[in-house]
């Protein structure tokens, strides 16, 4: 199949992930599954374990995730909370409204923020991995 990728948002998916229909869910209703203890992740649409797709990720309070990168890029909007980002260039608090693009094999830390955790949006252009940097 081909994919091209475009502003965050695939195009060409795969059939049996996205219906053509309208589809709506709350955060505080999605099925979140932990990834890690910490972390968790409520599929949306495509499957996380192999594919592109978006879900609403969740962080504990001062969840860390480590130095690590990802083999796909990575697209997030924090919803509640804030997103903890360092890299070589320094650090960043991504709060609630506010976008972050990582892209793929970008050496990072994350997590989230001491006392609220972090709720996001997040996409990626292919399965989603946790590779612990050396």
């Amino acid at each position: 199949m081909n994919r091209q990728v475009t502003g965050g948002l695939t195009r060409g998916r795969e059939k049996r992930s996205m219906k053509k229909e309208v589809f709506f869910m709350s955060a505080d209703r999605a099925n979140f599954k932990e990834i890690v203890p910490g972390a968790y992740m409520a599929a949306l649409w495509g499957n996380p374990d192999s594919e592109p797709h978006g879900s609403f990720t969740k962080f504990d309070p001062g969840f860390d995730a480590g130095t690590h990168t990802h083999t796909n890029d990575v697209w997030l909007t924090v919803l509640r909370g804030a997103y903890l980002y360092k890299d070589a260039a320094g650090e960043k608090r991504v709060g609630p409204g506010e976008f972050i693009r990582i892209p793929g094999g970008w050496k990072h830390w994350s997590g989230g923020d001491a006392n609220e955790g972090a709720l996001f949006y997040e996409e990626a252009s292919g399965r989603f991995d946790v590779v612990p940097a050396n």
